[in-house]
């Protein structure tokens, strides 16, 4: 019995010949095309994301480079569209991720306030029953078949678009700067912030060590 043939994927410029083809904007195409090359490859959980992120900027009126805050549920795909499109960084301070596993995204403009209004865009599960492939895809089940769905399924996600997200207004805490002290640990020896110290070590040392030292 032979098996089952696979199917080509689409390379960058493939995708965004399609995208050109369906009538995407520039800007939108610009979007697809910088998140493709930071990810490098068009991964689907990436497309939506970018999907995602010019909604939610539409929803709250906000242009890519204003001031706005980030969290992703989700370390997987999501986080790179709003990396590329707005520079919101983990390093900048912009960009925070929580791995709760949802695939959603909240967006808060800078608020000065001890709260921020924003957006949470989501992948409603709902939504998807009209997309059999993408939801196959979603729920990861052994009906999805990468080697003959992939193309397929980008197809599909490039014809929804918006159209299998919903949003909700939100209200966030904020968290402003704090002033802190540097403390020496006294395990390793490295100067961490004192707010950040477990007990009498550092999380390096303590519940967040990762590595051993060698001779």
């Amino acid at each position: 019995m032979m098996g089952m043939q696979t199917i080509p994927e689409y390379s960058s410029a493939e995708l965004l010949e399609k995208m050109d083809s369906m009538g995407f904007s520039k800007e939108l195409r610009e979007s697809f095309r910088k998140c493709i090359d930071f990810h490098t490859y068009p991964a689907p959980g990436m497309l939506i994301g970018v999907f995602m992120v010019d909604y939610a900027l539409s929803l709250i009126g906000k242009k890519p480079d204003d001031k706005i805050f980030v969290t992703s549920e989700t370390p997987k795909c999501l986080p790179d569209p709003p990396q590329v499109i707005m520079h919101a960084t983990t390093g900048n301070h912009r960009l925070r991720v929580l791995p709760i596993g949802k695939f959603a995204i909240t967006l808060t403009p800078f608020s000065a306030k001890d709260a921020a209004e924003g957006v949470r865009i989501y992948v409603d599960r709902k939504k998807l029953e009209k997309y059999p492939i993408i939801a196959a895809w979603y729920d990861n089940t052994p009906s999805f078949k990468p080697a003959t769905m992939k193309k397929q399924l980008v197809d599909d996600i490039l014809t929804a678009g918006r159209a299998i997200l919903s949003y909700e207004r939100v209200k966030m805490n904020v968290t402003h700067k704090k002033k802190w002290t540097s403390v020496t640990c006294p395990s390793c020896g490295e100067q961490v912030p004192e707010n950040m110290m477990e007990g009498t070590h550092c999380a390096g040392c303590g519940s967040l060590a990762y590595y051993e030292r060698m001779e």
